[in-house]
């Protein structure tokens, strides 16, 4: 039996698992390879983070993941203060769950203290170390964490070295009391371009996970096409690919149109979309908008309606 991972902000339950339409965990509020971001968010300038908050929902984010990694010389004095910050700001312009993104301990526990709700923390690793720092964290708030399948040493290629890390992971959590239906294992999509059957690799995991651990699943989406020319289509063909082998989330941008049209027509090709209404309600959209595009195009500029003479 399919297991459910609840997430929750005070005012939406959303469920990740088979048979639920897929889930969208916004990636835009990163601060890495954002220079700009990064330099208007230490000086506290949140505009951009409360606008990236609104537009990643407005396209379909379910979730939104808060990253405040600043790449400055102190982490542990600088980002518990950015994060908690980010998130106080999201929260207060959407009502979606938080995902809390850092490999910062002391900015995870101020992440988890900032959100409401039933957060995800994101992440734990298979590192012992890691282990014992972040679960008691994620058990005493019944928080949702990812498991990256990495450990000691690196990330492994080899597709059963991951898994038995997920295994691990998993075990040391349900030690916590954490239940494994709150654990995302995160397989770890790697570059296609410098790894060879990356794609492969990461959908056999997915299944494996599924099957054997009875886990959900999630990751970073984009990580797949990186260095590749048109990212965009490779990223929706890979994401439609994982909805098909079970995988049922990904953190990944809304704001591309082709990623998106592929989420929401693997949702109907799989029979999470019932009688295919999202997807028809979606299609309507884009052609009130086409249309409304082309009577804007067509009217002259200036023009103003003629006024109707009144008979007297």
């Amino acid at each position: 039996m399919s297991i459910e991972t609840v997430v929750k902000s005070p005012t939406k339950t959303i469920v990740i698992g088979a048979g639920h339409p897929f889930v969208i965990i916004g990636e835009r509020i990163n601060p890495t390879g954002r220079k700009k971001l990064a330099a208007a968010m230490l000086e506290g300038d949140f505009s951009q983070v409360r606008a990236d908050a609104m537009a990643q929902v407005a396209a379909g984010a379910q979730i939104l993941d808060v990253n405040a990694g600043l790449g400055v010389a102190n982490p542990h004095e600088t980002e518990p203060q950015v994060i908690t910050e980010a998130i106080r700001i999201v929260q207060e312009v959407v009502d979606v769950p938080i995902c809390i993104d850092s490999s910062v301990l002391p900015a995870l526990e101020a992440g988890l203290q900032a959100a409401w709700g039933k957060p995800i923390v994101n992440s734990v690793t298979g590192e012992e170390e890691r282990l014992e720092a972040v679960l008691p964290l994620v058990a005493e708030r019944g928080a949702v964490v990812v498991a990256v399948t990495t450990d000691e040493r690196g990330i492994s290629y080899d597709p059963m070295v991951r898994f038995e890390i997920a295994r691990k992971i998993v075990e040391r959590a349900e030690a916590y009391g954490i239940p494994r239906e709150d654990v995302l294992i995160d397989p770890l999509a790697m570059p296609t371009g410098a790894v060879s059957g990356a794609g492969r690799t990461m959908l056999q995991l997915v299944r494996m996970v599924t099957d054997e651990l009875g886990c959900n699943t999630t990751c970073g989406a984009s990580n797949i096409s990186f260095g590749l020319p048109n990212r965009r289509a490779l990223n929706a063909h890979f994401v439609s690919m994982a909805i098909a082998v079970g995988m049922p989330s990904a953190i990944t941008n809304p704001l591309i149109p082709e990623v998106m049209t592929a989420v929401r027509a693997a949702d109907a090709l799989m029979g999470y979309d019932e009688n295919c209404a999202a997807w028809i309600k979606h299609q309507r959209q884009l052609q009130q908008a086409a249309a409304g595009a082309d009577t804007a195009a067509a009217a002259p500029v200036g023009a103003r309606p003629r006024r109707r003479m009144r008979g007297r």
